[in-house]
């Protein structure tokens, strides 16, 4: 059997993403790789990081060979500098997605894992642009997706993803809060083999409301959906006050845990995972990771970019294969603490 195709967006040229593309020519990778990205750009990468790369192209894309990478290429439109961002080449970064969505959708790639890409010089070239989960639910026609971060033996996934603090409350309602958790209980079960997940929800004000006198969210909206959920046979646990919820789960594991919102669940699977956590979109009708982190322009050229979330990630992809996950610590981790 062939090995699966890996489909690689280099992401933001001027950040960490072609260094850590160059970085993955030096690993063993039981895939067949291909970095969507800037040939001449890798190349010149490479060289700056003292690494000797070779670049190969064409439709066939062979199994991974360290030394090398095999590059469908997109040409920037702009002369790239590391650390300095160009909003002329923003077009370039979108098209990265777009040709390797296309190819997922065709079947032409197994999976798709993303460099990170700066949202903010993207957005300054005209185009409005939340993030890679946002841009490939609305290209893949998907109409409800779910973002959730795997490491540090957690899985976290959000109930909403890139808004303004200011706009959470308002974007928490029975029908959105019910879908998430149908996804992520889904594909917790398909794509991560878990045949009844539990699933650790928080509430979204402190002490999850107080019974209703700090907030009611809890009351009127999360509690009466999870009761709902639990009638129709999901695992679910909470409102549980966010302070305390990752305490709590160390004594009663859990599967995965919803946060509410982004800097809620986030920090502290950033903390825990330390550099190699993985971003995964569900709901997709394709498999899509990513790194958890951005575009670090301080380090890009500098040869202190860490590719450990990035292979992490690879990982994963290769992984997730509708029956269920190898290779990745969390899934090891909850299954140990529930014998």
């Amino acid at each position: 059997m062939q090995p699966p195709v890996i489909a690689l967006t280099a992401g933001e040229p001027a950040g960490i993403g072609p260094d850590l593309c160059v970085a993955l020519a030096a690993q063993a990778l039981a895939c067949r790789l291909v970095v969507l990205g800037d040939a001449e750009v890798l190349h010149a990468r490479a060289r700056m990081l003292g690494v000797a790369l070779e670049i190969t192209q064409g439709t066939d894309i062979p199994p991974h060979r360290q030394g090398a990478l095999h590059v469908r290429h997109l040409p920037a439109a702009a002369a790239v500098v590391p650390g300095v961002l160009d909003p002329a080449n923003s077009a370039h970064v979108l098209a990265l997605l777009a040709a390797a969505l296309a190819g997922c959708m065709d079947g032409s790639y197994d999976a798709l894992v993303t460099a990170p890409v700066h949202k903010g010089i993207i957005n300054d070239a005209g185009f409005a642009f939340t993030g890679h989960t946002e841009y490939l639910a609305e290209h893949s026609d998907t109409p409800h997706v779910v973002m959730m971060l795997a490491g540090g033996g957690l899985r976290v996934a959000l109930a909403t993803t890139h808004l303004p603090l200011r706009a959470v409350a308002d974007a928490i309602t029975p029908q959105g809060l019910g879908n998430v958790i149908r996804i992520l209980d889904a594909d917790l079960r398909t794509k991560f083999g878990i045949e009844r997940p539990r699933i650790a929800v928080a509430g979204l004000n402190p002490h999850a409301g107080e019974s209703g006198h700090l907030g009611r969210e809890e009351v009127d909206i999360i509690e009466p959906v999870l009761l709902r959920l639990r009638g129709e046979g999901l695992d679910l646990v909470g409102p549980l006050p966010a302070d305390t919820l990752f305490s709590r789960i160390r004594q009663e594991p859990c599967d995965a845990v919803l946060a509410m919102y982004h800097d809620q669940g986030l920090p502290v699977l950033k903390y825990a995972s330390f550099g190699a956590g993985v971003n995964v979109t569900l709901g997709l009708p394709f498999i899509r990771t990513s790194v958890d982190h951005g575009t670090a322009l301080d380090l890009a050229g500098s040869g202190r970019a860490e590719a450990g979330s990035l292979l992490a990630a690879i990982d994963m992809a290769m992984g997730v294969q509708g029956s269920g996950i190898r290779n990745q610590e969390s899934a090891g981790r909850a299954a140990a603490l529930r014998t």
